[in-house]
């Protein structure tokens, strides 16, 4: 199998057939702000050959911290639009479309129709369950993040394994939002989850069945890493 040369550096470690499968792959990242801008840099570079972009949202001063696709130039502009041109100027062989658009349980299906995975890159818990509730009716697993402050959790979702219940409760009793809205999101942090998130995402669609019914929980501030089980797994 004869591997394009910007993918060369992938090759030790997923494999001639690893790279043929992310090819083939469409992922769905919602959201593409601070954790949706680098999930979606990464998963360009490694070759992902299709991937849709949700978000209703436009870039802000605010966004400067911390998100990849948000500098001087696209301010005012919506980024999910701004993920495209992103990912053209990066790699024009991955196909993306831009949907900008809010999320909601009326249009969530259509809007990740027929996508192998979805990345949760969401800013708020109301959000996330809406998102989730889709990818469980799509049968498609999910790969969840979330920051606040120096610390961040990441999570895999299949379509019959436990959810965003194990971390946030019942969704009628769940806060719209998370302590984000304290805590802050710092740059590093971001980046940081981001990368993890989107190696698991890489990880699945290559066969990989790693961090299974767990939660990974980062905390900077302590440089400690934890691997919580979720109750389904004891």
């Amino acid at each position: 199998m004869k591997i394009e040369k910007r993918y060369e550096k992938n090759i030790g470690t997923i494999g001639a057939d690893g790279q043929a499968k992310l090819g083939k792959s469409h992922v769905a990242v919602v959201g593409a702000g601070g954790l949706g801008g680098t999930v979606l840099e990464i998963i360009v570079r490694y070759g992902v050959g299709k991937i849709t972009v949700v978000d209703f949202d436009s870039f802000e001063r605010t966004n400067l911290n911390r998100q990849l696709l948000a500098t001087e130039r696209t301010l005012g502009q919506n980024k999910a639009e701004a993920a495209l041109a992103r990912a053209r100027d990066v790699n024009p062989e991955v196909e993306v479309i831009a949907k900008a658009t809010r999320l909601t349980d009326e249009n969530a299906t259509d809007l990740i129709g027929g996508v192998d995975l979805v990345c949760d890159c969401l800013g708020n818990i109301t959000d996330r369950f809406v998102l989730e509730r889709a990818a469980r009716e799509l049968g498609v697993p999910m790969v969840h993040a979330a920051i606040a402050g120096w610390r961040g959790q990441l999570m895999t979702i299949m379509p019959d394994g436990p959810g965003l219940e194990a971390i946030y409760g019942k969704e009628s009793k769940a806060p719209k939002a998370g302590d984000e809205t304290k805590l802050g999101c710092p740059p590093s942090s971001v980046m940081a989850v981001a990368a993890l998130q989107a190696h698991k995402a890489i990880e699945i669609l290559t066969g990989e069945k790693t961090l299974q019914d767990a939660v990974l929980t980062i905390d900077l501030g302590t440089w400690r890493f934890e691997k919580l089980s979720t109750p389904s797994s004891g």
